[in-house]
């Protein structure tokens, strides 16, 4: 599993639940303590599946990301509940926090897998509650055809598992690293030259910032570059999402580390979902790329929405902890809040 996140028995038990009962027309899920589980159950006021979706209006928010298991309507040759399929939503608006976005997007195939893809023929990635009305599903089903099950981002996710699964390299110049959890893209030479010279010493406030090439789906160099903690959020962009890799040499003693290197992921809310999905699904993978392919040994692990988040006040409370450690991915407050 992607995150270590698993289907909780309450909810695999609520979902059994929502098979057999007629009143019930869905069921809305999320993650809790690391750990997916039931929110709310989906009222069936109407033997319509369209019909039916007006009902979610009142237990979604335009600002909170969940998942949305619906019953199809069942086959109207058979009585029993068992002909149904169920449609998976994952609804992650662009208001959410992007932790909360990046979890949700890479624990989606997790959902399926606990609660058996077998009865998921349907998936769909929403962002707005527009599209979860009867006119966004009507827009939806004319957009696909009736005999398109997935949206063109699934389709698009179906390929970066594949990719996941492929072996070799795929091309000249291009590197694999080769990781046992997340999405794992080819690398390119000149982006693991980057990181060795990085690996290798750098210079004081040495900065590599690489992105994902979505087209050829290959890990990209965007810049090698020197910048000080004050002009590190100006160096790093504010509308595509990055991968930087900073040597940090602000440092106390108590720190236990002479310039260590800081791991910074960055994604702007205006980013595309599918940016969104690969990058958070990838990051796991591109630290361990560093460690092989440049012997970097990350220190600190940031996450941002903007680069203006990552402040020198920010490294260096990360360093000098006034009480108690951070571990983990540790999202920067904004600029001016404490």
């Amino acid at each position: 599993m992607q995150s270590g996140i698993s289907a909780s028995q309450d909810l695999r038990d609520a979902f059994k639940t929502l098979q057999t009962t007629p009143s019930q027309r869905g069921l809305l899920a999320g993650i809790t303590n690391e750990s997916l589980v039931p929110v709310s159950t989906v009222p069936s006021t109407s033997p319509s599946f369209l019909d039916d979706l007006a009902n979610l209006t009142s237990l979604l928010s335009p600002t909170s990301a969940a998942y949305i298991l619906l019953r199809r309507d069942a086959n109207p040759n058979s009585s029993s509940s068992s002909s149904s399929s169920f449609v998976a939503i994952t609804f992650v608006p662009d208001a959410a926090p992007v932790r909360t976005k990046t979890l949700f997007a890479s624990t989606r195939l997790t959902l399926l897998r606990d609660l058996g893809v077998e009865h998921f023929p349907e998936t769909l990635f929403a962002t707005t509650l527009e599209e979860l009305t009867r006119e966004g599903w009507l827009r939806h089903e004319a957009h696909l055809g009736l005999a398109a099950p997935l949206t063109e981002e699934e389709r698009s996710l179906v390929g970066v598992k594949e990719e996941e699964e492929r072996e070799g390299s795929g091309g000249t110049g291009v590197r694999r690293g080769h990781v046992s959890s997340g999405v794992s893209f080819p690398i390119k030479e000149e982006a693991v030259g980057a990181l060795r010279g990085l690996g290798e010493g750098g210079g004081e406030g040495g900065l590599v910032q690489l992105k994902i090439d979505v087209a050829s789906e290959t890990i990209d160099l965007v810049s090698t570059s020197s910048a000080t903690p004050h002009s590190l959020a100006s160096a790093i962009s504010s509308s595509e999402p990055r991968y930087s890799f900073y040597r940090y040499s602000e440092t106390s003693s108590e720190s236990g580390s002479d310039q260590p290197v800081v791991f910074i992921y960055t994604c702007p809310s205006e980013s595309k979902i599918k940016e969104r999905m690969l990058y958070a699904s990838s990051r796991a993978s591109i630290i361990a790329i560093a460690a092989s392919e440049a012997g970097i040994e990350v220190s600190k692990k940031l996450e941002a929405t903007n680069p203006d988040e990552i402040t020198a006040q920010t490294l260096h409370d990360e360093f000098n902890p006034k009480s108690e450690q951070k571990s983990g991915f540790a999202r920067p407050k904004r600029p001016g809040r404490r």
